[in-house]
């Protein structure tokens, strides 16, 4: 009698055309998933389809977006099992200079449109009473650092935000899972700065600007980042252990700058994170 094999688990990465998305796509293919991809760009995938991978367009920010590629993803596949929250950027400027308009576009793409992917994925999730939605929040959920405030802002409400839905699913075989990456190899640092400059690199926040924009480039100069494979194989224990923890914390800076931030408090903070931006 042959042995029943039990069906590959189906994963989606969102924000897989590069980075740490990229990575973890890669990682969860070698661990046997069935794994389909998403992200604005589909010819930034096309190696990942090239191993396995099924690469589909979702814009995060847009809900005809979202429900298309949810329609897809269910007819293709019924559902999914693992759903990697990862698509995200970082919206860097003075409080003063930043428009609402970026701050709101900051806040759909980083929480928005993951909120609404997750609500129309969760249903099928607890049906078969398995599920793991993995939200890729960041140290700085938990920090904070100058011009960041929007940024920080996303970040500070998903882990809030995921906390909650936790709680929610608790008895349905659904895991929340948060990971708090610290300063990846990825391009955050260059698609941070320009438009940053750009924002506050004239007028009244024009040195502090400079300082944040050069301390940037520092921790990302020459590879200066973790890889982003560090944080794939987080995602890839948190996604097939049977009981993951709440949280993951990885990455250049990010346990050292949360000690200091959780058991020092404010004042030290604010002294550590201006004094690296001189």
């Amino acid at each position: 009698m042959v042995a029943s094999q039990t069906k590959p688990k189906t994963a989606l990465v969102t924000g897989a055309s590069a980075g740490m998305g990229k990575e973890i796509a890669k990682q969860l293919l070698k661990d046997g998933m069935t794994v389909i991809v998403a992200a604005r760009s589909l010819d930034k995938m096309a190696d990942l389809e090239e191993i396995g991978a099924t690469r589909i367009a979702l814009d995060i920010s847009k809900e005809d977006s979202i429900l298309a590629a949810v329609d897809q993803i269910k007819m293709a596949h019924g559902g999914v099992d693992v759903l990697v929250n990862n698509a995200g950027f970082g919206c860097y400027g003075a409080v003063e200079d930043t428009p609402l308009e970026d701050a709101r576009y900051q806040f759909e793409v980083n929480l928005f449109g993951l909120a609404r992917l997750t609500q129309l994925l969760l249903p099928g999730m607890r049906e078969r009473g398995f599920g793991r939605v993995i939200n890729i929040s960041s140290m700085g959920g938990k920090i904070y650092t100058p011009l960041g405030a929007w940024y920080h802002a996303t970040k500070h409400a998903l882990e809030g935000w995921s906390d909650c839905l936790r709680l929610e699913l608790k008895g349905t075989g659904v895991d929340v899972v948060i990971i708090e990456p610290g300063a990846i190899q990825t391009e955050f640092g260059d698609v941070m700065v320009a438009p940053m400059l750009e924002r506050s690199g004239s007028g009244a926040y024009a040195t502090l600007a400079q300082n944040v924009a050069n301390a940037t480039r520092k921790a990302y100069a020459n590879g200066g980042g973790t890889p982003p494979s560090v944080i794939a194989n987080i995602v890839s224990k948190a996604a097939s252990i049977a009981r993951p923890r709440t949280r993951y914390v990885a990455g250049k800076f990010a346990k050292p700058m949360l000690f200091v931030r959780r058991w020092f408090g404010d004042r030290v903070f604010d002294r550590v994170v201006l004094g690296a931006m001189r």
